[in-house]
């Protein structure tokens, strides 16, 4: 979930320059700001021969600042936004999961009207460039370090079940279970050739399309 800077309120809970916290029906979440930036989108060097087919041409990406959140949306924070409802305390750091795209839009529908705020869904260049870490990047092959056991819950370490938020190691940002646990929504459209011709400043993704875009994989993912 992401907001534009120009949203950002100036409200007392602030833990720094970058992080906010908000709370809805006493449940909290913490969103990091991503100061804007440029880099360099898609397959490069560190992902070698790991990278799928549309996942080139990589390209210059040019992003104003936003905000993402810290970690994958718990079904804690799920409930309480859509229900207004608690979970059990085995389930609230669990990741929300098997929901569709327009499940997300619903929810976030309903979390912009109970903070009075404008969330999304991060666009795909917004997800991957928080996911590199952002103007901290130190080129890690996976979101926080080139060892994947270090940040991420994957097929060989799992025990095929999705874990609660923030177990492994953060990356660069601070963002946590950017490259496993479960797969992450982005607000974009999926086109297999987009990248050949995607805008360089803030790409919104294609116009239209059947398919939304998924990243980061998940707990039954493999290191690829």
């Amino acid at each position: 979930v992401t907001f534009g800077n120009d949203d950002v309120p100036n409200i007392a809970d602030s833990l720094t320059n970058h992080a906010q916290v908000f709370t809805v029906n006493d449940v909290s979440f913490t969103m990091i700001n991503v100061d804007g930036g440029s880099f360099i989108m898609g397959a490069t060097e560190e992902q070698s021969s790991d990278a799928d087919n549309d996942e080139y041409p990589t390209h210059l990406v040019t992003l104003s600042d936003y905000a993402i959140g810290e970690t994958e949306v718990t079904t804690e924070l799920w409930n309480a936004v859509m229900y207004g409802t608690s979970v059990d305390d085995e389930e609230k750091q669990i990741p929300i999961n098997s929901i569709w795209w327009h499940d997300c839009q619903d929810f976030i529908q309903k979390l912009n009207e109970l903070t009075g705020q404008t969330f999304s869904l991060p666009t795909e260049a917004q997800w991957e460039f928080a996911a590199r870490g952002g103007n901290l990047s130190k080129g890690y092959k996976y979101s926080g370090s080139n060892n994947i056991r270090d940040i991420a819950w994957y097929d060989n370490n799992s025990n095929d079940k999705t874990h609660p938020v923030a177990q492994k190691q953060p990356n660069e940002l601070g963002l946590y279970d950017m490259s496993g646990n479960v797969s992450e929504w982005c607000q974009d459209s999926y086109s297999g050739n987009y990248y050949s011709s995607s805008p360089q400043y803030n790409p919104q993704g294609p116009s239209s399309g059947s398919f939304r875009v998924l990243r980061g994989g998940s707990w039954l993912s493999d290191a690829q």
